[in-house]
């Protein structure tokens, strides 16, 4: 109950927000950020949480001010009454203020939907922080990976979506026992933004259903990108599944070999993990080479594999050189030679941030020279 006795209001879903009289509603807490700021009124700091809350039919905005001191985790289900409302943007937001009452609530208490709750959709249409809605595609690729979650050993399955208008990844933290080649119809999911792309995120409240295989094109159809140019794929912030083809006229650091964190497999600089201070690496080999075909310029980052692949040598063959040669400097320079000026072709999902064009292949294949652009030709389009 609310401090001045008045009588909480009824429970509503997020996706009826409205600005006006306070709202009480049960939500997830999906995404969650403690931060300080400084009151106008005395120059105090001011302790604050925000992020996302959802429950399924909406996501929305949430400012929590003077928040508990414990740590408020990410996947909390909360019970709130008399949340005030305001609209930013456009969009509904929340705020906790200290009339607003919070207690931990089950996760049955969330709402459940029903599929005739929830609107069709297509992969085009979809941006963050859309959920609450109906998806018929196909899994054009899937796989399990292992993640920590604090102390929390969890299993997730990443892949990629895809129906007649476009391709998006996704991240289920459940099994649902998704085969490639299958076409499924999904409810219940939420998107979100990785590598600056929008992506589908399925959890335990998610839906899965199986569709005849004739409701949707072929896999093969859905999983062959046409090509463009370096410079179209960059006016269209990247792509989830894009062809792309250049020649390589640079490769940037860190290149050849590395060694990386046994605990967070970031990349150490001279035996130091920015994250977990001084570990003994592990070798790993890798590659970023910059793409050009005349019209822009990409960076394709290749992991172990790709980068064997690419320069004929294995991560154990490049140990054994540094036998003879001790200097790690020579496996980037054996990289130089042996790509600068060649020709290739790569598939995979790119996406555009402060640095450009990166791509991230899932395969790369050399392409004939007479494919590719040369170097009067080159000088002749900037010129």
């Amino acid at each position: 109950m609310a401090t001045d006795g008045a009588a909480d209001p009824v429970e509503i879903r997020l996706k009826d927000l409205r600005p006006g009289p306070p709202v009480s509603f049960i939500a997830r807490i999906v995404q969650v950020e403690r931060r300080e700021i400084t009151r106008k009124s005395d120059g105090q700091r001011r302790p604050i949480l925000s992020g996302l809350l959802s429950d399924g039919t909406g996501t929305v905005r949430f400012t929590w001010w003077d928040p508990p001191s414990e740590e408020i985790d990410r996947g909390t289900v909360l019970r709130i009454a008399r949340a005030e409302v305001r609209e930013y943007l456009g969009r509904a937001e929340v705020a906790f203020t200290y009339r607003t009452r919070i207690a931990p609530a089950a996760e049955a208490e969330l709402p459940r939907l029903g599929w005739e709750e929830m609107p069709m959709r297509r992969i085009r249409d979809l941006t963050p922080p859309d959920e609450g809605f109906r998806l018929d595609a196909r899994v054009v690729r899937v796989a399990a990976r292992g993640v920590a979650v604090g102390a929390e050993h969890r299993t997730v399955f990443e892949g990629r979506l895809a129906d007649d208008s476009g391709a998006i990844g996704f991240t289920a933290w459940r099994d649902f026992s998704l085969r490639e080649g299958e076409a499924v119809r999904i409810g219940g999911g939420y998107l979100r933004n990785y590598r600056r792309r929008p992506q589908l995120v399925l959890d335990d409240r998610s839906i899965v259903a199986r569709l005849p295989d004739t409701r949707l094109p072929p896999a093969a159809e859905l999983a062959a990108p046409a090509r463009q140019s370096l410079a179209r794929c960059e006016a269209e912030g990247g792509g989830e599944l894009v062809e792309l083809a250049g020649r390589v006229v640079g490769i940037l650091p860190p290149s050849g070999l590395i060694y990386r964190c046994p605990e967070c497999r970031r990349v150490t600089h001279q035996g130091i993990c920015r994250t977990h201070g001084p570990v003994s690496g592990g070798p790993d080999l890798a590659a970023r080479l910059v793409l050009d075909d005349g019209t822009g310029a990409a960076t394709v980052n290749l992991d172990r594999a790709a980068t064997e692949s690419v320069i004929g040598l294995s991560l154990d063959a490049c140990l054994e050189r540094l036998r003879s040669t001790p200097d790690p400097s020579v496996i980037e320079e054996l990289l130089w030679e042996r790509l600068i000026g060649t020709c290739w072709t790569v598939r995979g999902s790119a996406y555009v941030d402060d640095f450009g064009l990166s791509v991230h292949p899932e395969s790369i294949e050399p392409r004939p020279r007479t494919e590719a652009p040369d170097a009067a030709d080159l000088e002749r389009r900037l010129a």
